[in-house]
């Protein structure tokens, strides 16, 4: 009795010591997920600091306050991430001692099925007639062949916990590959959030330097942003009627195919859907393609044509993401560009614009960083670079463009002017900016093709 005692106890110690360790590393899962929880909501109340933000006036306490705020979103973001890092972590230990489990239930099903296995050969090896002269009593010849049946019981029992433990072993080792994508993805994530810190702080540190802390400063650097837009826009507007190229609107994709992905991730554009009272679209959409209101009011700027792309609001520091496979056609930074006179080119910013095998380019305007450079193959979703506002930008957003590839052409202004033989111009010509330009009828509205 005390060595079946002793036995049992053997046998229950291994599975009790599984379960509290799973017990204990759920309990540091589930005080993950706590921390989720709470970080989210703060994140969800910085969110909702900035759409305020947003609302009023243009001004440069405002604009450092959005600084601030995005960094705290960032930072709260990063814990976050780190988090879910930390609980996967735990999960696939929690699955691995699971893992383990099985194959020892798997080792030892396994043996018990050898020995029934061992008793059926013994038993087949004797015949039937001396098994029943073997007996003492018919009563002894019965309950060998109860026995035996019990065996064939007992065996398929053996069998079919074998193969619901190896199906479970199979769901396990699945699952520790899921949770250790998983991984991959979320450390993605965390270097994409630090880097879009450093591109806040970045943001941040400039426009300081740039108005010395002064109000004053600030409204004269939006003044001239404004002035020397409007000279370029008029320049580039003649310089566009002087392209000999021909776009043939038989090779484009058809209008309403949706062949083009959102520049952003999906949890970036869902956060817009939840968000649609601010801007009142469910995409972040802060200007139209075409004649829109804004364009209309400020003629002096866009020259009576239009918007020639989409403005997505997005914080500095997020993470723009191809519209669709293709190849990176080139890239650029018309900040660079400065006339004589010391006067900045106030255009795309930081940009890079993609060429996709269906006649069709796409351009991401404004950015405060690039993470791909010419020649370069891109998939859809893959990180171009980071949103900010750079260039001809108030607040942060990302100008998305669609262009007919054979209506485009990246050029250097400032040679392309002297070879037509005019004068200086604006400082994004005479300083030699570098950036796509395009006939009239390429510009193509990016919402017939999202």
């Amino acid at each position: 009795m005390k060595r079946a005692l002793l036995l049992f106890l053997f046998l229950l110690f291994p599975a009790f010591a599984h379960a509290q360790s799973v017990s204990d590393l759920q309990s540091q899962i589930d005080a993950h997920n706590s921390q989720i929880a709470s970080l989210e909501t703060d994140i969800l109340a910085y969110q909702k600091q900035l759409d305020a933000l947003g609302t009023t006036k243009n001004t440069l306490q405002s604009a450092i306050n959005s600084l601030s705020l995005s960094q705290k979103q960032l930072a709260a973001q990063i814990k976050v991430t780190q988090n879910k890092i930390a609980a996967a972590n735990l999960q696939i230990q929690e699955l691995t001692l699971s893992i383990g489990n099985k194959e020892s239930l798997i080792a030892s099903d396994e043996a018990a099925i050898g020995k029934a296995l061992e008793g059926l050969a013994e038993r087949d090896a004797t015949p039937l007639v001396a098994t029943l002269l073997s007996t003492r009593s018919l009563g002894e010849a019965w309950q060998a062949a109860d026995a035996a049946v019990e065996l064939n019981r007992a065996l398929d029992a053996h069998i079919s916990e074998l193969e619901a433990a190896r199906a479970a072993l199979a769901d396990n080792r699945d699952k520790v590959s899921a949770a250790k994508a998983e991984l991959v993805s979320l450390a993605a994530d965390l270097a994409l959030q630090k880097k879009s810190v450093d591109a806040n702080k970045a943001a941040q540190t400039v426009l300081l330097a740039q108005t010395k802390n002064q109000e004053a400063n600030y409204q004269k650097l939006l003044a001239d942003k404004v002035s020397a837009e409007k000279v370029f826009e008029q320049e580039l507007a003649d310089l566009e009627g002087q392209l000999n190229l021909i776009v043939h609107p038989g090779l484009l994709p058809k209008v309403g195919s949706g062949v083009l992905s959102w520049p952003f991730s999906l949890a970036f554009m869902q956060n817009c859907a939840a968000r649609h009272s601010l801007f009142k679209n469910f995409f972040c959409i802060t200007q139209y393609f075409g004649n829109t209101p804004f364009t209309t009011a400020n003629p002096q700027i866009y020259n009576s044509m239009g918007h020639d792309g989409l403005d997505i609001g997005a914080a500095i520091g997020t993470p723009v993401r191809a519209a669709l496979t293709g190849s990176v056609l080139g890239t650029g930074n018309t900040d660079l560009a400065h006339d004589s006179r010391g006067r900045q080119c106030y255009s795309f910013g930081k940009w890079v614009m993609v060429e996709h095998g269906n006649g069709l380019s796409t351009l991401y305007a404004h950015l405060s960083e690039i993470d791909v450079a010419a020649g370069q193959s891109v998939a859809t979703g893959e990180v171009l670079g980071l949103s900010g506002m750079t260039g001809y930008a108030t607040g942060p957003h990302l100008h998305f463009g669609v262009y007919a590839t054979e209506g485009t052409e990246i050029l250097n202004l400032s040679k392309w002017r002297s070879s037509t033989g005019q004068s200086s111009g604006s400082p994004c010509t005479d300083g030699g900016a570098i950036m796509p330009v395009a006939t009239k009828d390429a510009y193509l509205n990016p919402l017939s093709y999202l």
